[in-house]
């Protein structure tokens, strides 16, 4: 009895030092991201600017509005004019240059606050998160109380798959009373949407459906293989993900520009479906084929540890392995890549919505600076920067009705804004290194945008990041 009860005894003590080590490695973790803190009487608590001097790129149309003033109040663009008189109003010179809508990056997978630093960094101030977590509510929480300097935060509940599809990271449900059950327990939780994946079967996906209806939740849909495509076009679905799956799905596998048509045309006719094409993740499968050292290169260190030594690896060793087996497999990727620009050429022809997305935070897609490279294939599938610049700004604003007073520089809407030297309408890149960035309003200048970039830079907080993965796990499985 009494080694039992040392045993029991040992037991609780290791329990005790588990969860303080847990706690100890959480705040310390939470304290070394600081940086993004909103404090009060701090250079961030200011919301309320007038600029002048600036060009503006209004995104309501193509064009320019030269040398105006821009009144931002408590995070809010409150007039733009020639000339606006406010007293007690800190003033930033635009100094000639160009102020455009933040952009918007629709499919992103977050796993840390320093990636929130990096989507600033690189003009990036609106993500939707497609995988959701406990921790990203909690982040959500810390975002809307306005306690973390951050882009505005939009994240699905976890990701909802069929019985069969296998994944410690699907939520695998096995009946329609299940599926209504999550969808309700998601909204109640402060999901923002649903996520639904591959492997939903018609019967659960009606469900979902259904109860998505009732409950408001939108959904954003990666197709499933276990429905035809064309099931994806709902109402209560508001986009649908993944270039890729156009090939993989309705067009098994080959590159059939006739079928392709088909698909397309299903787009134009359904102004309610947003495409998310993903463009950046797919073909960085190609460069991991290519590429021997891309795992080292300096643009990888800036995604999260746990990815790195998980996902990033793990990817890389696939396809270098596949490469082996069949060195065919490295024209294959590049020729799919490049009927993906096919794809998003024909579906901007065709009038289709398309939404600036990336998977950012997965493989060796980095958050925040993949949107440029996003940017690149749409003008190679043929988009003017205008037509590219609208898919993530008005375009990725009509998705979701929380996202309605983003994506252009108007009276009333929030003010969520990029400073640059050049005018992006003439040259994209431009955005890459925003001279400034207002997000609700408060300002981030180079400098500022130079240090989240700094301290994202081979962060050390994989325990931190594998604690939080295994509460989702605990949690949601």
């Amino acid at each position: 009895m009494k080694i039992v009860k040392r045993i029991l005894k040992l037991l609780l003590i290791l329990l005790l030092v588990l969860v303080i080590s847990v706690v100890l490695i959480l705040f310390i973790d939470n304290r070394k991201t600081d940086f993004l803190d909103i404090e009060k009487g701090s250079e961030f608590a200011n919301n309320s600017y007038l600029i002048t001097h600036v060009n503006i790129i209004p995104m309501t149309q193509d064009t320019v509005l030269r040398n105006k003033m821009v009144l931002i109040k408590k995070g809010v663009i409150h007039a733009i004019s020639d000339t606006i008189d406010e007293k007690n109003v800190t003033v930033v010179d635009g100094e000639n240059r160009y102020l455009s809508p933040g952009l918007m990056d629709m499919h992103v997978h977050v796993w840390d606050k320093y990636e929130l630093g990096l989507y600033l960094a690189n003009g990036v101030t609106t993500i939707r998160n497609l995988w959701g977590m406990p921790m990203h509510l909690r982040m959500k929480k810390e975002i809307n109380n306005e306690e973390i300097l951050a882009p505005t935060f939009l994240t699905a509940g976890p990701k909802l798959t069929g019985p069969n599809y296998l994944g410690d990271d699907n939520i695998q449900l096995q009946d329609p009373e299940e599926a209504r059950g999550k969808v309700t327990a998601y909204k109640n939780r402060g999901y923002d949407f649903i996520k639904t994946y591959n492997g939903l079967t018609r019967e659960l996906y009606d469900a979902i459906l259904e109860q998505s209806k009732i409950d408001m939740m939108e959904i954003a849909a990666h197709p499933s293989a276990e429905v035809p495509y064309s099931y994806h076009f709902r109402p209560e679905i508001v986009s649908i993900e993944h270039t890729e799956d156009i090939v993989q799905q309705p067009l098994n596998f080959k590159l059939d520009t006739t079928k392709l048509d088909r698909v397309v045309e299903t787009y134009g006719n359904t102004p309610n479906s947003s495409h998310s094409p993903t463009l950046t993740v797919y073909h960085d499968i190609y460069r991991m084929l290519v590429d021997d050292k891309v795992l080292t290169s300096d643009e990888v260190q800036f995604m999260n540890p746990l990815m790195q030594k998980t996902d990033s690896k793990g990817q890389f060793e696939r396809w270098q392995n596949a490469k082996q087996k069949n060195n065919a497999i490295v024209a294959k990727i590049k020729k799919q890549h490049d009927f993906h620009l096919k794809i998003i050429g024909k579906l901007h022809r065709n009038n289709a919505k398309i939404v600036s997305s990336t998977d950012a935070g997965i493989g060796i897609t980095v958050p925040g600076y993949a949107i440029h490279k996003e940017f690149a294939f749409y003008k190679e599938a043929g988009l003017s920067n205008y037509e590219i610049l609208k898919t993530a700004t008005v375009n990725a604003s009509k998705v979701h009705k929380a996202m309605h007073n983003l994506g252009t520089v108007e009276s009333g809407k929030q003010a969520n804004l990029v400073l640059t030297l050049n005018n992006p309408l003439e040259d994209l890149a431009t955005l890459k290194k925003p001279e400034m960035v207002f997000v609700k309003g408060r300002k981030l200048d180079r400098e500022v945008l130079t240090t989240f970039e700094s301290k994202a830079k081979n962060r050390t907080n994989l325990l931190a990041t594998t604690i939080r993965y295994l509460e989702y796990l605990v949690v949601e499985k």
